[in-house]
């Protein structure tokens, strides 16, 4: 097996959300942190999709903003082919900020309103100074809007004229025209109606087998995951709860918390199936409970969960984060 393409290790983000100084010394209050991401690991190899699931507030799109260097990590590394992403490094980033890109959730906050769609989809050309200037870069431009299923004459409209489905394709397009090797698509179809979701999906799917992409999906809807992901990375309150392949993780999850998420799902089939409830909300991240952060939500806590972090364990089917590594569908 070949290297991983991308690598995560213990990445870790602490935000300082304490009330100005003055304001903390009249109050009496201390500073305060909100750990968003605590110590995650994955890897991704070339022309794989690892998605990243979970509740809002699990640090995930987080994650994204920091393997695509937006945000610099408080702790850990990211290791992309070999070269490390650090975004105080320019010179080093300067070298594979090509090769990476980013597909953004909303299509219509993502695309500047004032500018033609060919200066949107030229702009990482322009910066990189791909395709020289003139007749290559306008050619290369509609190219990719005919490879996302638009027109070339779409070129020289503004996206207001365009729908949600069509500006999607767009920044899709955009991500495209730096020729990169992996693209982050942070949540990119849940901002679109049903009806367009699995056009989209079914786009980033044949562009991933025809340009051999490697992606790092994140999603809250599993039914999206299920259709688009070899491995599945679960995420509570910032930590990764579980790591395991796609099919097994829907028959088997090793970890509660991946269980309520499945159960979570509308049952079409009508199966029948017994299922537990959601229940509970993420707690606050500034003030995270004791032990296993899930422990006050879970159905099958045991005093050990409050009062020490589960250890990784490594099961048949992947990576879990419970003192109970039994616990199957």
């Amino acid at each position: 097996m070949s290297d991983p393409l991308l690598q995560v290790k213990d990445l870790t983000r602490i935000f300082d959300v304490s009330k100005p100084w003055l304001n903390r010394v009249i109050e009496r209050d201390e500073k305060q942190y909100l750990r968003a991401v605590d110590e995650v690991s994955f890897s991704i190899n070339k022309g794989e999709t690892f998605a990243l699931v979970g509740e809002s507030g699990s640090g995930k799109s987080t994650i994204a903003k920091m393997v695509v260097g937006l945000l610099a990590a408080s702790g850990g590394e990211i290791v992309f082919d070999g070269q490390a992403i650090n975004p105080a490094d320019t010179k080093a980033m300067a070298a594979v900020r090509s090769r990476l890109q980013m597909i953004f959730q909303s299509p219509f906050a993502s695309l500047n309103p004032r500018w033609k769609v060919k200066d949107i989809i030229a702009e990482p050309m322009v910066s990189f100074g791909l395709y020289g200037e003139g007749n290559a870069r306008v050619k290369r431009v509609e190219e990719l809007l005919e490879l996302v299923g638009l027109s070339a004459a779409d070129a020289a409209k503004f996206p207001h004229e365009f729908s949600g489905g069509q500006r999607q394709r767009i920044a899709i397009a955009r991500a495209l025209s730096s020729n990169p090797e992996f693209i982050v698509c942070d949540e990119p179809t849940s901002a679109l109606d049903v009806s367009v979701q699995a056009q989209i999906l079914n786009l980033m799917r044949d562009l991933q087998d025809e340009l051999g992409l490697t992606y790092l999906f994140i999603s809250h809807d599993l039914s999206v995951v299920r259709h688009m992901a070899n491995r599945i990375g679960v995420l509570y309150l910032g930590a990764l709860v579980e790591n395991a392949d796609a099919k097994e993780l829907f028959l088997r999850p090793q970890h509660p918390y991946s269980k309520m998420l499945l159960d979570a799902v509308p049952d079409v089939e009508m199966t029948g199936r017994p299922r537990v409830e959601l229940s509970g909300e993420i707690p606050n991240p500034i003030t995270p409970p004791s032990g296993c952060p899930f422990h006050p939500r879970c159905s099958i806590m045991v005093d050990e969960c409050k009062a020490k972090m589960p250890p990784s364990i490594e099961t048949p089917i992947g990576e879990a984060k419970c003192f109970r590594p039994e616990f199957q569908l």
